[in-house]
């Protein structure tokens, strides 16, 4: 598991260009799935919303356009420049539709909420960087209502054909376009390994279930490369 002073400091350096080089990296098919993922959430219409691990804040903010007016949402996250990032985009041309999101400093470990808070968790490429994925799964069950929703986006394995070229990829082509993205190189390096040795659907699944989720089911995109997690508390 990644130490979390390391993950701080890596998304810290990389914040101001973190955006862009998942659009570039992905090949834009990010935006799709985290459209994919918004459109599963608006169907189960939770009132109450926890994004975590929020980043720039991506997620959050969709779920606001997507979601009716005055839907609660709550972006968190450990890293400061990461949320001064999203909170430039709240301030945008849409900062009336955003209204009902607020961002705030949150450790997914010890989240800096009461039991029960929220009616659905969304965590997008986020549960990877979390030191104990356990412990982080059973902090988003506890402030969960009963029966509220889990939702995560995360990087899986690909499709056994599709393996050699995507391992390729990520070990060739990712860090080096990042270093040129980014500048940081070393980041990306991380970020490439963090991905390769994730866990595949089946198996995160798996570790859904043995942290008390139910229903858990998962559905892979993009040949697998990802796949999105839901269950219910």
């Amino acid at each position: 598991m990644p130490e979390a002073a390391a993950v701080r400091s890596l998304f810290t350096r990389i914040a101001h260009r973190y955006d862009l080089a998942n659009r570039v990296l992905s090949g834009g098919t990010d935006l799709i799935w985290r459209a994919r993922t918004v459109a599963a959430v608006r169907r189960a219409a939770p009132a109450e919303i926890l994004d975590l691990a929020t980043g720039s804040g991506d997620v959050a903010l969709a779920l606001a356009r997507a979601l009716p007016p005055g839907t609660r949402i709550v972006g968190a996250d450990f890293c400061q420049p990461m949320l001064d990032q999203a909170e430039a985009k709240k301030s945008g041309r849409r900062a009336r539709r955003y209204a009902a999101v607020t961002f705030q400093q949150g450790d997914g470990l010890d989240l800096p909420f009461a039991d029960a808070s929220f009616d659905a968790v969304t965590i997008a490429f986020g549960l990877r960087n979390m030191a104990d994925r356990r412990r982080c799964l059973m902090e988003m069950r506890r402030v969960l209502r009963p029966g509220g929703r889990l939702f995560i986006l995360e990087f899986s394995q690909p499709y056994a054909w599709f393996q050699p070229i995507y391992r390729a990829y990520l070990r060739y082509v990712t860090p080096h376009l990042a270093a040129a993205l980014t500048g940081d190189r070393a980041a990306y390096d991380y970020l490439s390994d963090s991905i390769g040795q994730f866990p595949g659907r089946t198996a995160l699944a798996q570790e859904i279930a043995a942290a008390g989720w139910s229903d858990v089911r998962a559905t892979p995109m993009t040949l697998g490369i990802v796949a999105l997690h839901q269950a219910r508390a």
